[in-house]
């Protein structure tokens, strides 16, 4: 009989397996990606309503909501073109990112806040 144990470990050697990624990840990537390009198309279509039913301040507006809807598209492509090139590298993640949305939340934020201001600095001036 021998004193060895029937299961013996390695010394902290790792083997490297391919990673399968299933297709459902990257049609996950496209529909995230058509979700964000909704959000713009409807963002987008309110600052047009505003340019062309709007005054002084609905143009300001439009243009800052046009900004943001435009900074909407291209972290959406961004982001869509770096998930796409992970999923095909075989990356195991993670795909999110934490601080993309809420910077753009910050500016639509911004945008709506400046809009209120000056409606209602408008309205108040005589």
């Amino acid at each position: 009989m021998s004193t060895q144990p029937l299961l013996q470990r390695t010394a902290a050697k790792r083997i490297a397996l391919p990673v399968k990624v299933e297709p459902k990840v990257a049609f996950a990537n496209e529909r995230t990606f058509l979700s964000w390009l909704h959000f713009t198309v409807v963002l987008g279509g309110l600052a047009v309503g505003l340019l062309n039913f709007g005054d002084k301040v609905g143009r300001i507006s439009a243009a800052m909501f046009s900004f943001v809807a435009m900074a909407v598209m291209v972290y959406a492509l961004y982001t869509f073109h770096w998930r796409a090139a992970s999923i095909r590298k075989g990356g195991r993640g993670p795909y999110d990112d934490r601080v993309g949305p809420t910077i753009l939340c910050v500016a639509l934020l911004i945008a709506i806040v400046v809009n209120f201001v000056l409606r209602f600095t408008e309205g108040a001036s005589p």
